[in-house]
């Protein structure tokens, strides 16, 4: 899973998670066509975002965690 504002990240939609808080937290974000005011929830396969006029369905590529190469950090 992941959660909204790493999505919004994910999406380029924000650069900070600040802004996604922000956002997040003065209801212009929406999940599934519901204002959504909590960051952390957690999106499905399939939800849809919602953000000014922007929509994005969640993909299950955007599930899954990147990948660091082997032998560097995180």
């Amino acid at each position: 899973m992941i959660k909204l504002d790493q999505f919004l990240k994910l999406q380029g939609w924000v650069s900070t998670g600040g802004q996604a808080k922000h956002l997040i937290q003065n209801g212009e974000v929406s999940v599934n066509g519901q204002v959504e005011t909590r960051r952390g929830r957690k999106l499905n396969a399939g939800d849809v975002v919602e953000l000014d006029d922007q929509a994005q369905q969640v993909s299950p590529a955007a599930m899954t965690p990147p990948v660091t190469p082997e032998g560097q950090d995180s």
